[in-house]
């Protein structure tokens, strides 16, 4: 049978709370039958409501990317069948066994179409579409004019004074990014949306200016795209919304070779579109990377790499300023635990500082911190390091992290942001990494 993988890379393919808890529900040995696995796929059918079982199996052949079928009628993918065949799966309940014909069928038709899939990828590559000069240079123009329009509603926002937004609908927001989606300036469209937030948090005022300076920087750095270092000029298009085919990155983009640390995972809903960031940590380096990817509804998200694990690999890195999003380029072995080296505050702080030099847009760094302890400061949790540094903590679970940590000291992953630091896993010797 395939390696079986643990509960929490299990539920970790859950789409919401809600299915991972009412998966536990499902995993229950009398509630099935006919399950079995081999090398390729695991399967059985649960006892539900009605007269029928639900007959459910998943497609373990490529592990970042498994696959999923359940005759009930759920919308969530995987649904609480999948899942909790997978959680019987993962504690050695099920046991190899023939395969059903059922199962079969829906795995030669999966074959099939990854099959003709591929064949036409490779008929795609053998006769490479070439840009055309003209529709590049209308999208230019269209960019043009929308950053123009953007520049000019930035000035209206702060010529008639910024109190008018903590009563705006959310429609003063809104039109000014739907005009940018038109323009072909998606990312900074998502930008605008999340302004909309900003007014409903405390000391709203000065934050609403600053990102309202930060776009007025872009779209000057847009208009003067043509003087900037190739860097920097590869930055503030990518913060507009150009992007470039993977293909090209594979080909072209610099790579770096590293043992990679899996530090921290986190996911969240980007236009419709469910999006996970998984950040790595070279070991030899010391150089961080942002693996991307994207999954739409109905999709399961690439799981293959494990927070917690740590990759020999080759990585391919977007160009930029701050070359950070990067692509697995090529895997030399299988993963490995392992414990990542955390700096302390004052080095992180150093290194953040210098990431923020070369790309003032940058949302959110990536914090690798350690040895620390959790500390209170009236009703805020900080994190503070041998040194006496401390940074504000901004935790989902104050009480997991708290549980975690059992007062003593430990390594501790998240994303820093103005706001303070969001924790991701934490490694504790006695716990191992474990998802905070």
């Amino acid at each position: 049978m395939s390696e079986r993988w643990g509960r929490e890379r299990v539920l970790d393919l859950a789409p919401d709370p809600a299915a991972a808890k009412t998966a536990a529900g499902v995993a229950r040995p009398a509630k099935w039958s006919g399950t079995g696995g081999d090398d390729e796929a695991v399967w059985g059918e649960c006892q539900g409501s009605g007269k029928s079982a639900y007959r459910a199996c998943a497609d373990l052949s490529e592990p970042g990317a498994p696959a999923f079928r359940c005759s009930c009628p759920s919308r969530k993918f995987p649904c609480k069948h999948a899942l909790g065949l997978l959680l019987l799966w993962s504690d050695g309940v099920i046991t190899e066994g023939p395969r059903p014909q059922w199962v079969a069928e829906w795995l030669e038709e999966r074959r099939e179409r990854a099959d003709k899939a591929a064949e036409r990828r490779a008929a795609a590559a053998a006769t490479p579409r070439t840009k055309d000069p003209k529709t590049a240079e209308r999208r230019e123009r269209r960019v043009d004019d929308g950053l123009a329009e953007l520049d000019q509603w930035l000035r209206d926002q702060v010529t008639h004074g910024l109190a008018q937004a903590e009563k705006a609908p959310y429609r003063l927001w809104d039109d000014a990014a739907r005009r940018l989606v038109d323009a072909q300036a998606a990312a900074l469209a998502g930008q605008i949306r999340g302004l909309a937030s900003v007014p409903r948090q405390g000391g709203w005022p000065d934050r609403l200016l600053e990102e309202y300076a930060l776009l007025r920087l872009l779209v000057r750095a847009y208009e003067r795209r043509d003087d900037l270092p190739e860097g920097l000029r590869e930055t503030v298009r990518a913060r507009v919304g150009f992007t470039m085919p993977q293909e090209e990155i594979l080909t072209g983009g610099t790579r770096v070779r590293d043992r990679w640390a899996v530090t921290g995972s986190h996911d969240s809903e980007q236009e419709r579109l469910t999006a996970r960031r998984v950040w790595l940590r070279g070991r030899r380096t010391g150089r961080s990377a942002l693996v991307l990817s994207f999954a739409a509804p109905g999709r399961v998200l690439d799981s293959s790499l494990i927070v917690g694990t740590e990759i020999d690999a080759d990585l391919a890195f977007y160009p930029g300023s701050l070359p950070l999003r990067a692509l697995i380029a090529e895997r030399y072995g299988e993963p490995t635990g392992a414990m990542p080296e955390g700096l302390t505050v004052g080095a992180f702080l150093t290194e953040y500082s210098g990431a923020l030099a070369r790309d003032p847009w940058l949302h959110r760094w990536p914090a690798l911190l350690g040895p620390i302890r959790l500390a209170r400061s009236g009703a805020d949790l900080h994190v503070i390091d041998e040194a006496g540094d401390s940074l504000p903590l901004r935790p989902h679970d104050p009480w997991r992290l708290l549980a975690v940590s059992g007062g003593g000291p430990f390594t501790l992953s998240g994303e820093w942001t103005p706001r303070g630091l969001r924790p991701l896993t934490a490694w504790q010797h006695d716990e191992g990494a474990v998802i905070v």
